[in-house]
């Protein structure tokens, strides 16, 4: 991705992937560099393709299936010859139509090539790389991105590999990609580890739930510790902090208790107002229940003829 919308140039996700809010009728342009990182020259094909979100996963189509993404995509190029170490740019258009329904879609940008079969092999071996896309259409502005922090469990494999399960789900309305961290504390003899990084892969439509896995070193002590987990998707970030005690190889430990969270700034100024409102509506109380003091009557005047 060489392009990014001006909005979203501090996002990681609108770096690596198309990801915008459209109305309908609207059209966009983006950038992509291909580069051939071979000693060999390469013919590259580009195309767009199918995706969905199934699993907890952002899955591709086999081959070059279609979906209503793929049919509002234009490539500038189709095929591109590229030397040795050589690279080039393809602008992709979208073009969203007036009478497109609401809602978030999914597909890729791909470039691929296929290698050329070994004397007196019919193999042939197809490389591909691709851009994703996030395409969300309606009118007004763009759902918010939000996820939530569940369930944290701990568990050790036959083997003896321990590891942390965290429950997660998407209370936004756009689909979030989950990175993050998780790191030990005050364990035995208060000591520290980590931070181990979270499997990567999970993908979540909005209102799904899934679950993101952080392997742990098998030498790792039962504890107890405390894990602080650090989950983001893009520039939401959310944390949460648990006790946690592995259990014995081959066993599913029981679930952390929570001992903190770390709230959104939107969740912070949310309960502010809420607290404003409050105390709004009491001091509005009262004044309305109050005792009014007596209005003062207006003296009469009465005149005397002489």
């Amino acid at each position: 991705m060489l392009e990014a919308p001006t909005e979203r140039r501090t996002d990681p996700r609108a770096l690596r992937y198309i990801v915008d809010h459209l109305p309908p009728g609207t059209t966009i342009k983006r950038q992509l560099l291909i580069v051939n990182r071979t000693d060999q020259t390469r013919r590259v094909d580009v195309y767009p393709a199918a995706a969905t979100l199934t699993d907890a996963a952002f899955r591709f189509g086999e081959g070059r299936a279609e979906n209503e993404l793929t049919s509002w995509v234009t490539l500038d190029e189709r095929s591109v010859e590229l030397g040795p170490w050589g690279e080039t740019r393809v602008r992709a258009t979208i073009t969203v139509p007036p009478t497109a329904s609401r809602g978030e879609r999914y597909g890729v940008v791909w470039a691929s090539t296929a290698s050329t079969p070994r004397a007196g092999g019919e193999i042939t071996q197809v490389h591909r790389v691709g851009v994703r896309m996030y395409l969300d259409i309606g009118p007004g502005g763009e759902p918010a991105s939000d996820f939530s922090i569940g369930e944290v469990r701990p568990a050790r494999s036959p083997e003896g590999e321990p590891s942390l399960t965290v429950q997660v789900t998407n209370t936004g309305g756009r689909a979030i990609d989950l990175t993050g961290a998780v790191a030990l504390s005050d364990g035995p003899a208060g000591s520290q580890a980590g931070p181990f990084p979270v499997g990567q892969g999970v993908t979540l439509a909005p209102g799904a739930s899934g679950q993101v896995i952080a392997r742990l070193p098998a030498t790792l002590p039962n504890g107890p510790w405390k894990a602080e987990v650090n989950l983001e998707s893009g520039l939401v970030k959310r944390s949460i902090t648990a006790q946690v005690t592995f259990p014995d190889a081959g066993q599913v430990g029981k679930r952390g208790s929570v001992v903190s969270r770390i709230l959104s700034g939107w969740t912070v100024a949310a309960a502010v107002v809420g607290l404003l409102l409050v105390v709004g509506l009491a001091i509005l109380a009262r004044r309305s229940g109050r005792p009014r003091p007596p209005t003062s009557r207006p003296r009469e005047r009465t005149s005397v003829g002489r």
